[in-house]
């Protein structure tokens, strides 16, 4: 009996020691999180992280180029958590269209430019007027708090790869917010295809509707294609160089009259002089093809302003597009062109001129002069003129443009 009583007394001592031991450590823990969740300095791994990715969007606010490579990416831009707005699917798997909140709440107001950037991978001469391009825009471009410059390139893989590269360097001293979106031009050209196959034999140099050719009627059929909420857009040639601020460009879409869809300027060679000859000589006395002021002499698509939600809207443009409407005015004009769009444009523009805004020649100077070497030097003086200040130049084929 002695000894049981003395192993009860050694076990009631081990569990109270067990006992005060479990206190020690639960007082332990309370302290901790008392420390952490009560403490005047409070501070925890969510919050710092915050602050760090907090810290590293407003050090970037104006030079995406940072991380410039995820951007162009992913679907929106570095420091998402700071994103609000809609996806779109409309041409590859980079095609985010969101908007950036400021502090304040408010949505910024976004600039919206497209240029086509196919097999740049192979050509160097399409690398340097890239380049001359963009470090032009770069150098003039001045956009207001809160604006940011969304630039849209349709692309094969190749040229993006070499795109994204090219652009970190390029739009290193952007003194601006922007964003850089990359579209896929094998998936464009799969949703354009069954809305311009049948104007393509009509406007294209090959014989037929060939499916690589839809992608050159981008613009014909962008507000199909592209989402709703993207109302604006610029597309713009690679062969151009800036010397003002494309701001002012964006600014034109105000001066658009009542029905206009589309800002464009007038060509500047007496190309349609030439593709309408047929219907020329049938009617003499016509304008078409006739040069400025007074006349038609056509348009240029290397600078052009879409209202994408005006073209929505007006049912004498979507009319136009259907494939018996664009059969019978190429019959009627007796035309067939090999430009593409600007071949659509300069036709439709001949019956239904206030479909069109007509852009000052500064703003697409084309420095072009194949035609007055071929036919027409003559009246070449009468269509390559254009007074008034020079916006932008357009080295349009491979011609020379002047140094500032």
């Amino acid at each position: 009996m002695g000894i049981l009583r003395l192993v009860a007394r050694i076990m009631g001592r081990i569990s109270t020691f067990r006992s005060y031991q479990f206190l020690l450590l639960l007082a332990a823990a309370l302290a901790v999180v008392a420390f952490y969740y009560f403490g005047s300095e409070r501070q925890n791994f969510s919050s710092t992280t915050k602050r760090i990715k907090q810290s590293q969007v407003s050090h970037n606010i104006n030079r995406n180029d940072a991380d410039l490579t995820v951007d162009m990416r992913l679907t929106h831009p570095a420091g998402s958590e700071e994103l609000a707005g809609e996806e779109s699917d409309a041409g590859g798997e980079s095609e985010g269209f969101l908007t950036r909140r400021r502090d304040s709440g408010a949505v910024d107001e976004h600039y919206h430019a497209l240029m086509m950037f196919t097999k740049v991978d192979k050509s160097r001469s399409l690398q340097d007027k890239f380049r001359v391009a963009m470090l032009s825009m770069v150098k003039h471009a001045h956009f207001l708090e809160g604006e940011v410059l969304v630039l849209h390139f349709v692309s094969d893989p190749a040229s993006r790869e070499l795109g994204e590269k090219m652009l970190q360097e390029l739009l290193l001293d952007a003194a601006f917010k922007y964003e850089v979106l990359f579209h896929d031009v094998d998936s464009l050209t799969h949703k354009l295809f069954p809305i311009v196959e049948a104007m393509q034999k009509h406007f294209s140099s090959g014989s037929g509707a060939y499916y690589s050719d839809a992608i050159f009627f981008l613009s014909v059929a962008m507000h199909h294609i592209m989402p709703e909420s993207l109302t604006r857009i610029l597309q713009l040639d690679l062969d151009l160089k800036y010397r003002t601020n494309i701001r002012d460009l964006f600014h034109e879409f105000d001066r658009f009259p009542p029905g206009a869809v589309i800002g464009i300027t007038r060509e500047m060679q007496p190309v349609y002089r030439h593709t309408f000859w047929q219907y020329r000589k049938e009617n003499p006395q016509t304008r078409v093809g006739e040069p400025p002021p007074d006349g038609l002499p056509g348009f240029n698509s290397g600078v052009m302003l879409l209202d994408l939600g005006a073209m929505r809207a007006s049912v004498l443009y979507n009319k136009l597009l259907e494939p018996h409407n664009v059969a019978k005015l190429a019959d009627q004009y007796r035309f067939r062109g090999h430009l593409g769009d600007q071949d659509f444009f300069t036709m439709i523009g001949m019956e239904h001129p206030e479909l069109f805004y007509p852009l000052a020649c500064g703003w697409n100077r084309q420095l072009c002069t194949w035609w007055r070497d071929h036919g027409y030097g003559e009246v070449f003086q009468l269509y390559y003129r254009c007074n008034g200040p020079v916006y932008i130049y357009h080295g349009n084929c491979n011609s020379p443009i002047p140094d500032d």
